[in-house]
């Protein structure tokens, strides 16, 4: 593996996973190059974005398929408020199959926000395909890694696109989506956040914290208990960070993990059951005073149902928290929850990458036979009824 400043004294990483680990490493580094690129392109954006914003009934829509649908999902409520918008996350692998009911008021103004690592995907040209010819007016903020994808490339010339690239380097080579994740989800929240959203610029900072040795052998020590089981568990934002994390350890390890990921409160409607004696745990606590009381409700109940090391919290603060049960993300405090989900993310990628490896895969491509794609294969698009 070549040095870099992010892998430099650190351990050798066993072959099969260069990539993975480099690309969770980077991610500190490329999230203030992306905030640069932000501060670069604001003009333009602003110029983009005016004319829609000065539409009271603007709809915003945000896509993409698997980990980039999640994106839109933790961004959404911030986004909601910062623009005094009806923001929604649709996947855009519902509004390939239902594009009628997820574009319902054609009349409406839209935007649709697509989030694409490739831009490859069949599903993310659709969907883009499909609200142009449902919606009579619909623009497009494409958030893409690679400007010569099928998305980035389509319209990077239209008048009514604006594509907003990642660094290059945000284009993962492994099989899950980690840097592209988030660097794209930066992207939007700074690119429609209106200078609202809290704690991205202390995210870098918080991400190098966690990605110390000191963090690894705390990430190790819980993936050490074997468990067979992971229920990631989260609150409005951290709700999709919790799918998010549970995807990405069923990626990376292949299926041999199962893992669950719900709401605080919705996990004692039915998915509790998911729960043995080989389960962990990851709650995400929310920085929202009110919100994080559930979030702390269910962490205790989960704390006395597993054995002891079983239940970590994920936190910006260790109010309500014992300390030695907290994973600590520091200089967050005040962020928002959609902000405190980028270096929160680290350590479900950490975890992921770290089991991957205690099962004997590679991380870097965990589906050797070709069962699951990095670009996903094998989708067919068919034509939809009339308008």
């Amino acid at each position: 593996m070549t040095t870099t400043p992010e892998t430099r004294d650190l351990p050798a990483v066993p072959a099969g996973a260069a990539h993975t680990d480099r690309e969770i490493r980077q991610q500190p580094r490329l999230w203030e190059d992306m905030l640069a690129r932000l501060g670069e392109q604001r003009a333009a954006l602003d110029a983009f974005l005016a004319p829609l914003l000065a539409e009271p009934g603007l709809r915003v829509v945000l896509t993409g398929a698997g980990t980039s649908a999640y994106a839109g999902g933790i961004a959404r409520s911030v986004l909601a408020a910062a623009l005094g918008r009806t923001v929604e996350a649709i996947a855009t692998t519902d509004i390939v199959a239902e594009p009628a009911a997820c574009f319902e008021d054609p009349g409406r103004p839209t935007l649709l926000v697509s989030f694409a690592r490739s831009g490859n995907s069949p599903e993310s040209t659709a969907a883009t395909a499909l609200a142009d010819r449902f919606l009579d007016r619909c623009a497009h903020l494409v958030v893409t890694c690679n400007a010569s994808g099928a998305l980035g490339a389509g319209h990077d010339t239209r008048p009514d696109s604006f594509v907003l690239l990642t660094p290059a380097e945000a284009e993962d080579q492994g099989f899950a989506m980690t840097s592209s994740l988030t660097c794209m989800l930066l992207g939007a929240l700074g690119a429609l956040g209106t200078g609202q959203v809290r704690g991205l610029h202390a995210a870098p900072a918080a991400a190098r914290e966690l990605l110390s040795p000191e963090f690894a052998r705390r990430v190790a020590a819980l993936v050490g208990n074997e468990p067979r089981r992971f229920v990631y568990l989260g609150s409005g934002p951290l709700k999709a960070l919790a799918g998010e994390s549970a995807l990405k350890l069923l990626e990376l390890t292949g299926g041999a993990v199962s893992a669950l990921a719900e709401s605080s409160l919705g996990f004692r409607h039915g998915p509790k059951a998911f729960l043995t004696p080989d389960t962990a745990a990851v709650v995400y606590v929310s920085n929202d005073p009110y919100t994080r009381l559930y979030d702390l409700d269910i962490f205790r109940e989960l704390s006395t149902a597993l054995p002891v090391g079983q239940v970590v919290a994920v936190a910006a603060s260790t109010e309500g928290l014992p300390a030695d049960r907290t994973w600590l993300v520091p200089g967050m405090a005040d962020a928002d929850d959609a902000a405190l989900a980028l270096p929160a993310v680290v350590c479900a990628q950490l975890v992921a990458l770290t089991a991957s490896l205690a099962h004997g895969l590679t991380p870097d491509n965990p589906f050797p036979a070709g069962e699951v794609n990095r670009v996903v294969r094998g989708v067919t698009i068919h034509p939809p009824a009339e308008r």
